[in-house]
């Protein structure tokens, strides 16, 4: 399994490296396809955000969805534990599903599964403004980072994917931590996004070419 550290706004040094190489060997005993996880380590440069000045993002690849988890604290190394603990929680819901198929076990409804690994209260999971912080200073206003009142640098991203069905864009969504997930509908053809409403309600739209 190849583990690749990445950092924004900080330095990471080869110890840290290798520490999270250690914690994300025991991955494997979750899913023995994992190929590689990605870690993104980023400093938070606001001084009122003390408390969750490290943010660190797992990406998992392997042979099915991608599954990523993400968690922020006043240092790497309980960042790197937060976030470790969500993504072993997906990856079990993955494996879980996968025994489902195979006929092990009876399926959960969707709303069950969601709630699995949906954040709970005070999760740091979603990303917001925080209250009081410094107009002037960098902050995210969903997943965009904006300095003061602008301009707005976003942050780009490319994914290659083919044609799922509602049901799977509803779990590959979950698997993210997500509350929306744009794929291209398996049987309209239509580029369509599920989101997450109230509670475990979801609603989707779809665009017509």
């Amino acid at each position: 399994m190849e583990v690749v550290v990445s950092s924004r706004h900080c330095e990471v040094s080869e110890r840290f490296r290798q520490h999270v190489a250690d914690k994300l060997s025991r991955l494997e005993k979750h899913d023995d396809r994992v190929a590689r996880v990605d870690v993104e380590v980023t400093q938070e440069r606001n001084p009122r955000q003390a408390d969750r000045a490290v943010r660190i993002q797992l990406t998992v690849h392997s042979r099915g969805p991608v599954i990523r988890a993400e968690a922020a604290a006043e240092d790497k190394m309980a960042a790197l534990d937060g976030a470790l603990l969500r993504l072993q929680a997906r990856l079990r819901k993955a494996a879980d599903r996968r025994r489902i198929h195979r006929g092990n076990h009876a399926p959960v409804s969707l709303a069950q599964a969601a709630a699995v690994a949906a954040p709970g209260p005070g999760s740091n999971d979603g990303v917001g403004a925080e209250e009081g912080h410094d107009p002037g200073a960098p902050h995210q206003v969903g997943p965009l980072t904006v300095i003061g009142d602008g301009p707005v640098v976003v942050r780009e991203k490319t994914h290659a994917a083919g044609p799922m069905t509602l049901d799977q864009a509803l779990y590959e969504m979950e698997l993210v931590g997500h509350d929306f997930f744009l794929f291209v509908d398996k049987e309209t053809k239509q580029p369509s996004v599920v989101y997450r409403r109230r509670g475990y309600d979801y609603g989707v739209i779809r665009l017509e070419v």
